[in-house]
This record gives structure tokens, sequence and C-alpha cells, in this order.
């Protein structure tokens, strides 16, 4: 973190729309809550709201995240195109979208974004996918615990 500046927060609208999976060494990895899409989100712990603005070892290293994410959507989405994209006209906070595209998904080939479609995750398939990614070697990532509290509690309120 940067002396003199304020901690890293994750923007509300991110964080209402999505599941945080975890951390790596300069990025916070979310999950879209559409279990219609794979899509991931990676938010640069940063101050910048365009890629071009960070330092050039920051750039560098949130291009490898991106490049490590993209793998691991393809690799285990079965996608026919990724979709990768910096949009932040609404939400100004630096984060990169990655969203797998399939020819059959509900809108191809028109673009994902402000599709009315949504189907929430499941708990347990945010955590095994969180799990699937913290074991994906050179991302880093460093799980949040909190999804494995959440799904407890769950379970304990069904019993």
């Amino acid at each position: 973190m940067l002396t003199g500046h304020p901690p890293f927060v994750l923007d509300p609208r991110l964080a209402a729309d999505c599941h945080v999976l975890g951390s790596t060494p300069h990025s916070e990895v979310l999950l879209l809550d559409n279990a219609l899409l794979p899509w991931l989100i990676l938010v640069p712990r940063c101050r910048h709201s365009e890629i071009i603005d960070l330092p050039g070892e920051l750039q560098r290293a949130v291009l490898d995240e991106i490049a490590q994410l993209s793998r691991f959507v393809r690799q285990h989405f079965a996608c026919d195109k990724l979709n990768t994209a910096t949009i932040g006209n609404i939400v100004h906070q630096l984060h990169i979208h990655i969203v797998g595209r399939r020819t059959d998904d509900c809108c191809w080939p028109q673009v994902v974004w402000g599709q009315q479609q949504r189907q929430p995750y499941a708990l347990d398939r945010v955590i095994q996918l969180r799990d699937r990614l913290a074991g994906e070697p050179g991302l880093q990532l460093r799980r949040n615990s909190e999804l494995r509290d959440k799904a407890l509690q769950n379970s304990c309120a069904n019993s």
C-alpha cells in the first residue's frame, strides 16, 4: 500500500454484485453472481482507474493476472471465446472483466453488459470455483475464508 493514501476499499457496487473469491499479491478476484456466464472480475488494489496509468511493474503484474484468469476461465468452462474488458463508465474503480462466452450462452452473440438474465450461484459452487482457482499454479490466490463461514451459517440455518 502506498504511504499517505487511503487503504484499498472495494467499490460497493462490485461488492453487491459479486462474490470475493480471494486476493492475489496485487488484486482482488471476484466472481459475478450470475451462473449463466463464467465471469471473473480482477480489481487491482490501486487508486488508478486506467491500466495505462499503473506504474510499469504493477501494470505487468496485472496483465499477467488477467492472462492467468483468462486461461482458468477457458480451461474450466470450455469457452468458445473470451471477452476481456475494462469499461468503467459506471464503476470508476479499475476492474477488468474476464467473461467466458459460448455460442449457446444466453446472450450470444450480443454483449453481456446490461443483460437482464441472471441466475445466482449456489454457495457450494462458488466455494468450489474459489478452491479450483486457488490451486492454479502461479496465481498465488489467498482464499476468501468468509465464503466457508457463510456456507456453514446457511447449513445451520437450514437444519
